[in-house]
């Protein structure tokens, strides 16, 4: 299997440039079987895939990934944990040092650590004026010694600006940025190259509708019991609707044929050779697709395929906006479906 290419967010801080996901394996995701999660974990890391992301607000995944850890050290040794801060909607009136701290510290109890490697913080409404502090006392616990770097996740520019202008010490953002969903080009890919913040990008194959599954299939009716088909269609009726969609898959099918892959490798690698990219975030339950995975590091995408793609992508009519500004109107078709209390399940 090629191996896994890795790059450095800072000068001592490395991680893979293809990442495992976790948020599949929350607990209103249906059951997950913890052996199979354990086996699977190994078998990334082995195979080079040793960066893993989850969060505060996922449910049962940092417990998951702290078992591995405490039943396997000398693979948990390579091991870099990705985590987030996610305060609660409703909590963000009362968000202080101590709110920040307790959460910290329920990660490093689930993760089996005394030093979360990278903390991705985000903040539900700017019109709730805490951010900053919230921040700040992150940065604090970095000083401290509980957090080793401060990351964001779906900031817009002007609110990722104030956190640095107030000297958090930002190394990476985790965005949804993909052939589909382009907004990190209004401003942030720019923003983050200016000030050698690196992007991880979540969404690259839009929770499946990339990939050879949805080649040539009609259009499906609204009302998915599955939250993620749910929100990436939202992004496809955007993007242009189901035909253009259905054109993109065409263009891949044709780029993955000539390089032996499947269409979801390309979509990812694509990403991947953005710039500003750092890494890609794989959203896989399971270890099934672990060689194809691998794959996004080795498959090397030449202008011909570039440009056959973008011949598709360059017609798109949206999203508009801002990273992650569709999200937050609460009201709206993609603010509607998110899920803004979850931290203190």
């Amino acid at each position: 299997m090629a191996g896994i290419p890795r790059t450095r967010l800072t000068p001592q801080y490395e991680i893979a440039r293809v990442i495992k996901g976790g948020w599949q394996l929350a607990g209103d995701h249906g059951p997950i079987d913890p052996t199979s999660v354990d086996r699977d974990m190994a078998a990334f890391v082995e195979a080079g895939i040793t960066t893993f992301d989850c969060a505060d607000i996922y449910t049962g995944v940092e417990a998951m990934i702290g078992q591995f850890r405490a039943r396997h050290p000398d693979l948990a040794a390579r091991t870099q944990i990705h985590t987030k801060f996610v305060p609660d909607l409703t909590e963000l009136q009362r968000v202080d040092d101590a709110y920040v701290e307790r959460i910290v510290d329920r990660s490093l109890q689930r993760l089996h650590t005394d030093r979360l490697d990278l903390v991705q913080f985000h903040w539900w409404d700017y019109a709730v004026p805490r951010y900053v502090e919230a921040a700040m006392a992150l940065d604090r616990l970095r000083v401290k010694g509980k957090i080793a770097h401060i990351a964001v996740t779906n900031f817009d520019v002007p609110h990722l600006m104030e956190l640095l202008d107030a000297g958090v010490p930002v190394v990476a953002h985790q965005l949804q940025y993909s052939l589909l969903d382009d907004r990190a080009r209004n401003g942030m890919v720019h923003a983050c190259q200016a000030r050698g913040i690196g992007l991880l990008c979540y969404g690259t194959v839009a929770g499946g509708f990339l990939s050879d599954r949805w080649l040539g299939q009609p259009e499906p009716p609204s009302g998915f019991n599955n939250r993620g088909l749910t929100k990436y269609k939202l992004i496809i009726d955007d993007f242009g609707g189901w035909d253009l969609f259905q054109q993109l898959l065409r263009a891949l099918r044709g780029v993955a044929d000539e390089h032996s892959c499947d269409i979801a490798t390309v979509a990812s690698r694509v990403m991947l050779q953005r710039e500003g990219v750092s890494a890609v975030i794989v959203g896989a339950t399971n270890a099934s697709h672990l060689g194809a995975n691998a794959r996004i590091g080795a498959v090397e995408l030449d202008s011909a395929d570039l440009a056959a793609i973008d011949s598709v992508v360059r017609r798109h009519l949206g999203p508009a906006g801002d990273v992650f500004t569709l999200e937050r109107d609460r009201q709206g078709r993609h603010g509607r479906i998110m899920k803004y209390d979850l931290n203190e399940r």
